[in-house]
């Protein structure tokens, strides 16, 4: 059995369902591979939160999703940086660059909830699933084979395009013999719902220590999300600490700027590691989001970045209304993606980097950092940018708030 396509998907996580949602727009045949059921969302949709950034938030709302958020996000209206043990620190006030917010705080289970509901609205999308992506095979015809195995059997699609976006440990990118580089910092993130005494304001709070960073990020239900960065080895202790203990533990990482917290939800720990494909590109395929670039969560770009890469390879699509896996279409995307992806890796990098070297030598350099960035300069208007994800050539879609 053989079922042709403009583009396959494989991968109906964050990146791969808002592209499917994007070349909806275009009136293009898509198959969407998913290894989870119907009514089932996939695992990356549980109760972490997602940072959207302005320029995700404009893009998201274009594409009809965030309208079926069953629960408003959380706007981040303030950033406050600071670093234990070291002077000085960054308040960043989106009012000060014209904006309300800087972006949006939204649960990740919330957004496939919001996702599942678009994509049921699409015209021209074909769903396999759960469906489980076995290879690739030849391409002939403008065409390049697609192998999946379900309860059914194998079976083959064609498509002019494949996009991998089947994560961190991506079977398209092994597939295409693309390599990838990794560095584990060594660390593992915790994170959690907390209940504050009073409610959030919209300020969110980043927090670096020698052992990870802490943030508090203002979500819609009045309470905070956090992120906890510990040591690799600290991890199995800080998972079994009670409720008291852990409480007791982020309000000492904290202090008490955001006042006191109260209680905890459920803890997830994610260990840190870095993967970096070595290539984005092969014959009529290509890598996008967690495939292509798996970073450091400091800065909250992995998924912004994911879904610009997503937004410009539609744009390119729809610009030139021509085979969606013709080579120069993707050499275009590769040279144009590419200083939003340096810029976005060499930032998350580097301050992860910088911010958890215990070096003494090192804090009179990030306290002049922190004063510099405090002021009104080019570089705090850097950071907002990239903050708000306005870096390098960004898709129309991200541009301008939608009305």
């Amino acid at each position: 059995m053989s079922e042709n396509h403009d583009v396959v998907i494989v991968g109906g996580g964050l990146v791969g369902a808002s592209l499917a949602i994007a070349l909806d727009r275009l009136g293009l045949d898509v198959g969407l591979v998913e290894a989870t059921p119907g009514g089932t969302l996939p695992a990356v949709f549980d109760q972490r939160n997602l940072s959207f950034a302005a320029a995700t938030v404009n893009a998201l709302t274009a594409l009809g999703v965030m309208q079926h958020l069953a629960n408003p996000g959380g706007p981040i209206r303030r950033i406050h940086v600071s670093r234990a043990g070291d002077f000085g620190r960054v308040v960043m006030q989106a009012q000060d660059y014209g904006r309300d917010a800087f972006g949006q705080v939204v649960v990740a289970r919330d957004f496939g909830q919001a996702l599942e509901a678009r994509l049921g609205e699409l015209r021209y999308l074909t769903r396999y699933r759960p469906a489980r992506f076995v290879g690739l095979g030849d391409s002939a015809g403008g065409y390049r084979d697609v192998l999946l195995a379900d309860d059914n059997g194998q079976r083959t699609l064609k498509a002019r395009l494949v996009v991998g976006a089947d994560g961190t440990r991506s079977a398209v990118r092994q597939a295409l013999g693309i390599d990838a580089t990794e560095h584990d910092y060594e660390q593992t993130l915790f994170v959690a719902r907390l209940r504050p005494a009073k409610a959030p304001d919209g300020t969110a709070y980043e927090r670096f220590t020698d052992t990870g960073p802490t943030a508090l990020l203002p979500r819609g239900d009045r309470h905070y999300g956090v992120v906890h960065g510990v040591a690799r080895e600290q991890a199995d202790a800080v998972m079994a600490l009670d409720d008291s203990a852990w409480l007791a533990r982020l309000q000492d990482a904290v202090g008490w700027r955001a006042g006191r917290l109260l209680e905890s939800g459920p803890r997830s720990a994610y260990p840190l590691i870095q993967v970096l494909a070595t290539r984005l590109v092969g014959e009529r395929a290509l890598l996008l989001g967690n495939a292509a670039q798996t970073i450091h969560p400091l800065g909250a770009q992995g998924f912004n970045l994911g879904l610009r890469d997503a937004l410009t390879l539609a744009e390119l699509i729809g610009d030139a209304a021509q085979d969606a896996g013709a080579a120069d279409l993707l050499q275009a995307y590769v040279q144009r993606r590419g200083p939003d992806r340096e810029q976005t890796l060499a930032f998350s990098d580097g301050l992860a980097r910088l911010t958890s070297n215990a070096s003494p030598l090192m804090r009179p350099l990030r306290s002049l950092g922190l004063v510099a960035a405090a002021q009104a300069t080019p570089l705090q208007s850097w950071l907002v940018g990239g903050a708000m994800g306005f870096r390098g050539q960004v898709p129309e879609l991200c541009r301008s708030e939608a009305r």
